[in-house]
Formats: C-alpha cells, sequence, structure tokens
C-alpha cells in the first residue's frame, strides 16, 4: 500500500486486536476467505436493483453471487423459497429495520418494542432513533421480579396499544426467546410479529436457539456477530401477506404485494441505491462457513463459554442480570459493588481487556455512565478458548475490578 499513514495505522488496529481479549458482545473475527472477498474486484461494480433487473449493464457475475448468497442463506436457515424470500443488500440491521418499518408501518403507526435501558435496541422505537421519531414506540421491558420477559404482561400491552408490528430480538437480553409467545402478543393486535435475530442468528443457524421462522412475518438479522460474516444485514420476509392472513381484496386482475415483494421494493429504490457487492460476496462466504458441522460445535462452545464465565463472576460475588444467561451474551451489575460501567470498562481496556458498559433493568443510572457491563464471549470462542480458559478470565476480571 503507497499510504503509508493508513498502512501504519490498519497495523496498528491488527495489532491491537491480536493484542486483547474481546469480550464486545457484537464483534467477531472473519475468516481469511471472508476477508480476501471483501477486498476484490467486486467493490468496483455498481449493482444498482436486483439480480436480472439491474440498471447497469455488466452484472452477469454480480447476479451469480448475489443469488448465491440468496441460496446460502436460505438453506442455512432451512427455508422453503417458495415460502420465503431474503434480501441480502441492506447495509447493516439497522437500514435492514428501517425497510421493515417503511414498508408495513404507517408514518405514525406504532413499533412495539423493547426498551433500550431492558435489553432492547435503538432502531425497536427508541426515541433518539429513526424508529422513534417517525413512528410511535410501545415499549415493554423485562419483570422486575425476575429479569426475563413477562409474556402475560406483553399480552396485556398488545391488547391495550394495538400496535402495528410487535418486534421481538435484543441486543442485551441474554435468555432464548419464546417466540410462540410472541406470535400469540402479535396476534392479540392484530399486528406483524418481526424477529430480529441480529444477535442470536449464529445461534439459530448452529442449533443452540430455536428458529423464529415458524412464527414469524419478517426477520431481520446483521451478518457479523455470532453468525461471523462481514458486516452487513439481512431481512427474510414470507412469500405471502403474514402468518393467518388472506390476500387482501382488490379489484380483479390487479396482483397484490406479498411481505416480500413489500421488502424488495422497500430496500431499492425505497431505501438503499447500489448494493456493497464486496459485502455480499464475502457473506456468501460466511453463509457457506456456517452451514457446517464445524459452525455447529462452534456455537455450542460459545454457550459453554458464556455460562462458564457468567457463573465463575457470580461465584466470586457479582451479580449476573436474570440469574445467568442462555447465549453469548450477559449482563454484569457492578454498581453493586460500587462501580459504575465507565469506569470497570475504562479498568478493564488498561488491563486489555474490552467490553462495553450497558444500562441494567431498572437502572437508575445514566446510559453514559450507567450500572453494569455487556460481555460476550463469540470473538473469543473463535479464537478456540474454551471453559477452562473462562474460569481464568472470570478470575482476572474480578481481581482487576477488586482493586
Amino acid at each position: 500500500m503507497k499510504d503509508t499513514k493508513v498502512k501504519n495505522l490498519l497495523a496498528a488496529e491488527k495489532k491491537r486486536q491480536k493484542s486483547v481479549i474481546n469480550l464486545v458482545a457484537s464483534e467477531n473475527y472473519v475468516s481469511d476467505d471472508v476477508l480476501k472477498a471483501l477486498g476484490t474486484e467486486t467493490t468496483n461494480k455498481y449493482a444498482e436493483g436486483y439480480p436480472g433487473a439491474r440498471y447497469y449493464g455488466g452484472n452477469e457475475v454480480i447476479d451469480k453471487i448475489e443469488n448465491l448468497a440468496i441460496d446460502r442463506a436460505l438453506k442455512l436457515f432451512k427455508l422453503n423459497p417458495k415460502k420465503w424470500g431474503v434480501n441480502v443488500q441492506p447495509h447493516s440491521g439497522s437500514p435492514a429495520n428501517i425497510a421493515v418499518y417503511q414498508a408495513l408501518v404507517p408514518q405514525g403507526g406504532k413499533i412495539m418494542g423493547m426498551s433500550l435501558a431492558h435489553g432492547g435496541h435503538l432502531t425497536h422505537g427508541h426515541g433518539v432513533s429513526f424508529s422513534g421519531k417517525f413512528w410511535q414506540q410501545v415499549p415493554y421491558g423485562v419483570s422486575e421480579k425476575n429479569e426475563k420477559i413477562d409474556y402475560d404482561e406483553l399480552l396485556k400491552i398488545a391488547k391495550k396499544e394495538k400496535p402495528d408490528i410487535v418486534v421481538t430480538g435484543y441486543s442485551a437480553y441474554p435468555r432464548k426467546i419464546n417466540f410462540k409467545k410472541m406470535r400469540e402478543v402479535a396476534d392479540a393486535a392484530g399486528a406483524y410479529l418481526m424477529v430480529d435475530m441480529a444477535h442470536i442468528s449464529g445461534l439459530i443457524a448452529g442449533g443452540q436457539h430455536p428458529s423464529p421462522f415458524t412464527y414469524a412475518d419478517i426477520v431481520t438479522t446483521t451478518t457479523h456477530k455470532v453468525l461471523r460474516g462481514p458486516r452487513g444485514g439481512m431481512i427474510f420476509a414470507r412469500q405471502d401477506y403474514g402468518v393467518g392472513k388472506k390476500a387482501p381484496k382488490t379489484k380483479k386482475g390487479k396482483s397484490v404485494p406479498t411481505l416480500f415483494d413489500q421488502i424488495q421494493k422497500s430496500v431499492f429504490p425505497g431505501m438503499q441505491g447500489g448494493p456493497h457487492m464486496n459485502q455480499i460476496a464475502a457473506l456468501a462466504v460466511a453463509l457457506k462457513e456456517a452451514d457446517s458441522a464445524s459452525f455447529k460445535k462452534y456455537t455450542e462452545q460459545v454457550i459453554k463459554n458464556t455460562k462458564t464465565l457468567s457463573g465463575e463472576l457470580k461465584k466470586r460475588g457479582w451479580r449476573i442480570t436474570s440469574g445467568g444467561t442462555d447465549s453469548h451474551v450477559f449482563l454484569m451489575d457492578v454498581w453493586k459493588e460500587g462501580l459504575t460501567g465507565k469506569e470497570a470498562s475504562e479498568r478493564l481496556e488498561k488491563e486489555g481487556i474490552i467490553v462495553n458498559m450497558n444500562t441494567i433493568p431498572y437502572d437508575t443510572r445514566s446510559p453514559f455512565n450507567p450500572s453494569g457491563l455487556r460481555l460476550g464471549t463469540a470473538a473469543e470462542t473463535t479464537r478456540g478458548k474454551k471453559e477452562k480458559d473462562m474460569i481464568a478470565l472470570a478470575e482476572r476480571i474480578d481481581k482487576i475490578l477488586r482493586k
């Protein structure tokens, strides 16, 4: 590389990543093949539109790449292409979510999503996000008693508020989701059920979490967390009108767009121009890697590592919200031991352990200096860490934070 400043910065970042223990729940390390695909000539091609319907010439190879990613995504999640479609063009998870709302929720309509403070995501209706500026959030949280979802309470909220869409799938909720119960919540409001499986898509692909596709109308995801792909997004949508819904009545001879048809138009031309084809090529590689026995073993180890790390910290006196975890992530209450989340995060980073500060349910502190930490084991599991390593890591974290 001729640009020595950028070259040196890239070398410094590579060195930093290799020198730290990465417990950021939303990060992972991609394979060499994924990295190679990202740095190919596909980045030069403008491919506005969809395979077979582009607005530029010269896309015969690009169409094959995108179709390959589509086929592999459907195969990985065991979906019938006659019943489900997938759009692999979203640049990340947030544009994927806004494309869904734009397609299915009228402006000013209601999005029922978990509050950010309880483990939801900004794009699930939070006021500082586009999702809270163009639509109304109907917030829900976890029970104060056990810090788990109370599905009966959600049912009451849905019946009262009648949201247009119910969103499940979270960024800081460590327990498995009962998708059947969430379907009942959506049905009670006559709403669509959207599952944002960004954090757990890899666990679902690896068979460690239940699949949402039986109950969901739309499923969105990022591609770079446990799924271990490039940074990007996908939207899965039914090739019909929603669970239990019939085609709307219309004038004779006029076709009615399915959910997937609406999503396609919402992504392009509704949201984005040309897709990032290098990203889609790298996604195709990652999807093949995830459709393997070795990836299943990897996700099994992620769960083992998270349970071990959270359990060992709990043994050492740290409060783990909801009492534990079923996934790759957990929340640790440090305020109970006299530390703020910011202080704890900074102490750990000085010692080479990277986490993120995070609110905990019913937090009385500011999100800019909350009461907790969010820890995840996906990245360190990729590096080959096992339970014995998690025990040693828990001991090290405990010593650093109790100095």
